[in-house]
């Protein structure tokens, strides 16, 4: 017999969820092996020595309009009501992103704003998202100095800092559609029903969902030394990995981040600010805005995209060019060969995922894997 019933690899959500689902409702044991020396994966937060929440892998807001996943991590935490607005420096201005309607007042004179305005309002209906690229295709001679001003202001420089020299029109049309031009005043960066950030942070959300007796969490543990056998395996890790890239190595771009600490209140106006065409880094982090952490001092960290190199940093952003799609879909057709084993997961399923998604995704391979489980009882 296996010595293990149920290995699940990684404990950021998409390994908590899950474990917690077979650990309640299955009513069986559950291992975690977690190769960092944290749990929660790149959403790990931690207290720093002024009492302010620290994101340690960047800003991570929480929002939905999934009422099953609200509800199921509401069970573990309380959220503030915290909403996202994105401040991005533009010819020296403080505006909003997306570049909606406000922005246009922000950044233009009055009149030139108020004629942009009118002819938006004439060929988009209000409250639309439309995405840059398709933004871009403009007969009216305003509409298109307008778009070629958000394209270059907003998308063009930022884009090819975080995607090392790629252009809007070289990546994967999901990616740019994440920032689209929003024909609205609303200067929120979501629109979703549920908002917020957990009131003890993201750590203590996930220590919540695993503290289950159950469940065994091993810290400092990688997949690949691991010697003991199992039943069924549930992989949260990168899937080239797992099949020690046979096919070669799926592309991802990292993060670095600059950690400062200032000795005032606040560094600058919101939690996030984009800086599209100016210096190196892409934006700034001042975390003590997401939980109003009360402190003299303040702390930012300065965003530096990256190559990712393995055992030096971490995976953030699939590059989802042609040939990575590829090289990942030869990688899934392996999966297929295998039996009890369930890769997903933004590493497993090679995809950005947002953590509501990544919830939503650890339902769904939960509930197929009780399909199975209940067949064979």
């Amino acid at each position: 017999m296996p010595e293990i019933k149920n290995l699940i690899i990684g404990s950021g959500f998409s390994g908590a969820v899950i474990a917690r689902k077979i650990a309640e409702e299955l009513g069986e044991k559950v291992v975690i092996l977690e190769q960092r020396e944290h749990i929660g994966g790149n959403s790990y937060d931690f207290k720093d020595k002024n009492g302010i929440m620290i994101h340690k892998y960047g800003s991570h807001i929480f929002h939905t309009n999934y009422k099953d996943v609200w509800d199921f991590l509401n069970k573990f935490t309380s959220f503030n009501t915290y909403m996202h607005k994105v401040i991005a420096i533009i010819d020296g201005i403080q505006t909003y992103i997306p570049f909606n309607l406000s922005s246009i007042y922000d950044v233009f004179p009055s009149s030139l704003a108020a004629r942009l305005e009118n002819k938006l309002l004439e060929n988009f209906s209000y409250n639309t998202k439309v995405p840059i690229l398709e933004f871009m295709k403009q007969n009216d001679e305003d509409l298109k100095f307008l778009a070629e001003y958000i394209y270059e202001k907003v998308f063009l420089h930022y884009t090819i800092k975080q995607w090392g020299g790629v252009t809007p029109s070289d990546i994967d049309s999901a990616v740019t559609a994440r920032v689209p031009v929003y024909i609205s005043c609303d200067n929120r960066y979501f629109q979703d029903k549920y908002q917020g950030i957990p009131l003890e942070g993201y750590t203590k959300l996930i220590k919540n969902i695993i503290n289950h007796p159950n469940i065994e969490l091993r810290l400092n543990t990688k997949f690949q030394d691991f010697k003991e056998t199992y039943e069924n395996l549930f992989y949260t890790g990168s899937i080239d990995e797992f099949f020690e890239y046979k096919y070669g190595m799926l592309s991802y771009r990292s993060i670095n981040f600059k950690f400062e600490e200032y000795d005032r209140e606040y560094y600058q106006r919101g939690a996030v600010v984009n800086y599209p065409c100016n210096y190196d880094f892409t934006r700034i982090h001042e975390y003590k805005h997401y939980l109003d952490d009360k402190s003299e001092k303040t702390v930012i960290a300065k965003e530096y995209s990256s190559d990712f190199e393995p055992g030096k940093n971490e995976r953030f952003y699939p590059i989802l060019n042609a040939e990575n799609i590829e090289l990942y879909n030869k990688y899934k057709k392996e999966t297929e060969k295998l039996k009890n084993i369930y890769f997903f997961g933004r590493l497993g399923d090679y995809k950005y995922y947002d953590i509501d998604k990544v919830v939503k995704r650890a339902f769904d391979v939960f509930e197929n894997f009780k399909l199975n489980h209940n067949s064979i009882m």
